[in-house]
């Protein structure tokens, strides 16, 4: 019992404890009511790295240029959703630190940032280095050493990043078979050939043979070799057969252009003559124009698969010829 003439405080000490007495003295004040600082800003680029300024001074001068980018894939991720210290740069992450840059009034060249352009003086090299700190994985793991990269192509050669061109993957150009048109022109042309790979037609592009970031296999391949390549959609040829035609594994290309070509099934030489740039004066006549009664049968068709049809190869016991 608390006694007669005891403090308020001590008698509730008394009745309650000390332990209880200061969980009830913290209870009252977190309810009073105690407003709270304004939140303080998020450190902008320039605060938290020096020489760098923000994209929004950037935007002041260039506001055409940052429309266009901030509606493409990498504008809206650096403007808006940055995921690491480095994409917060904004502009500056792949133009370098613009103080210089606008203490200096602006200005190509001036200040020493990367403008990307043809004539800036920036090795390639070096304006490779600042996608590839970025985009070094996956399909650019061989870049350095690669064709490509061996003969000074720049990223920027093929991609914009500035503004959408393409539907997919920022080219240069509307589409993968215009963008490598740039350069492999001979190639481009085999494409209007009347036999061709469904380029033309939108089903594949040069990158579903080829890897122009870079591979280990010749001709930028992603396969191993050039019938590995061919195997990926035709499978039917790939055997093994218990009948081989020696060019058949050796390479598809030894009787197939694979780009484009005049003949029928995009073959070099149309046949009987592809055929007989092997086959010559073995059992059969050698000209397919005789006028002999044994060379008659080939004038037909002007084809050896008129009676070879199984010429991949055969798996018949007595298909030696490819004869079924």
């Amino acid at each position: 019992m608390v006694r007669r003439g005891s403090p308020p405080v001590l008698g509730v000490a008394s009745a309650l404890g000390l332990p209880l007495l200061l969980l009830l003295v913290l209870v009252l004040a977190g309810c009073k009511q105690i407003q709270a600082p304004p939140p303080q800003a998020a450190a902008t680029p320039a605060q938290a790295t020096g020489g760098y300024v923000g994209a929004e001074t950037c935007k002041a001068c260039h506001g055409p240029v940052d429309a266009k980018f901030a509606a493409t894939k990498m504008g809206r991720l650096f403007l808006n959703h940055p995921r690491n210290e480095k994409e917060r740069l904004g502009c500056e992450t792949c133009h370098g630190p613009a103080k210089a840059h606008v203490e200096s009034g602006g200005g190509k060249g001036v200040g020493g940032m990367i403008s990307f352009s043809k004539k800036d003086p920036t090795p390639v090299e070096q304006r490779n280095a600042v996608c590839l700190q970025c985009h070094e994985r996956t399909a650019r793991l061989f870049w350095q050493g690669s064709p490509h990269e061996s003969r000074d192509v720049a990223c920027t050669n093929c991609h914009t990043v500035m503004q959408n061109v393409s539907p997919k993957f920022q080219l240069a150009k509307s589409s993968v078979l215009e963008t490598c048109g740039q350069c492999h022109i001979d190639k481009r042309a085999a494409q209007q050939r009347s036999s061709h790979m469904p380029l033309r037609e939108g089903k594949m592009t040069c990158t579903s043979c080829h890897n122009p970031h870079g591979s280990v296999t010749p001709a930028l391949l992603k396969e191993n070799s050039v019938n590995e390549t061919c195997y990926t959609c035709h499978a039917e040829k790939r055997g093994p057969f218990l009948w081989e035609h020696a060019p058949v594994p050796e390479s598809c290309a030894n009787c197939h252009e694979p780009h484009g070509s005049n003949n029928e099934k995009m073959l070099k030489v149309g046949r009987p003559r592809l055929c007989q740039q092997c086959h010559v004066e073995t059992r059969h006549p050698t000209s397919p124009y005789g006028t002999d009664t044994a060379s008659l049968k080939f004038v037909l068709g002007r084809s050896c698969l008129n009676c070879h049809v199984t010429i991949h190869g055969s798996n018949h016991p007595s298909g030696f010829a490819f004869e079924r």
